[in-house]
């Protein structure tokens, strides 16, 4: 049978041929394959074996509630959590970040009813190695300067992270 003169055949070598070089162009200028996840894994594997076993991660933001913050405040205050966690890892375990944001980036907020809770939850994040964003307000609005409003804890790996946390209900 001759593929030259089945027009079928021809569109669908051709297709093929197309994405193969498209595929090796792009591996070519970005450097990585396409599935970040395994690769991510793969070369976190000293971490995540040192941090935990799961391949889920996650940050949680820890809202001190006898500070009776504004709902935009809350916002802010995780807000600032976040970018300063986002910006330790970005230094110190850019791979650890990259499994993170592969994950979906989950943040979940929850609450602790006192500064006393917020800082033995600090201690104990210290003690398994997590990445840590204390928030400390700067006094011009709602709530005394130096106030410490909210913990980020993370993001790390969520069995890790669930040690310190798992006990907390939701903000």
């Amino acid at each position: 049978m001759d593929y030259f003169s089945n027009p079928g055949a021809l569109t669908l070598a051709a297709g093929v041929s197309c994405g193969v070089f498209l595929g090796w162009v792009l591996r070519g200028r970005y450097g990585y394959p396409w599935n970040i996840g395994t690769m991510a894994a793969k070369e976190m594997g000293r971490e995540v074996s040192i941090m935990g076993e799961s391949s889920e991660f996650k940050m949680i933001l820890v809202v001190r509630n006898d500070l009776k913050m504004g709902k935009g405040k809350v916002a802010a205050q995780c807000s600032h959590a976040a970018v300063s966690a986002y910006k330790q890892l970005l230094k110190r375990n850019p791979e650890l970040l990259k499994q993170w944001e592969y994950c979906g980036q989950p943040k979940v907020v929850v609450k602790v009813p006192d500064e006393d809770s917020l800082v033995e939850l600090l201690t104990h994040t210290k003690q398994l190695g997590l990445t840590i964003s204390l928030i400390q307000d700067a006094g011009r609005t709602q709530i005394a300067p130096g106030s410490l409003t909210i913990l980020g804890v993370g993001p790390g790996p969520a069995d890790l992270v669930d040690k310190v946390t798992g006990h907390l209900k939701l903000f």
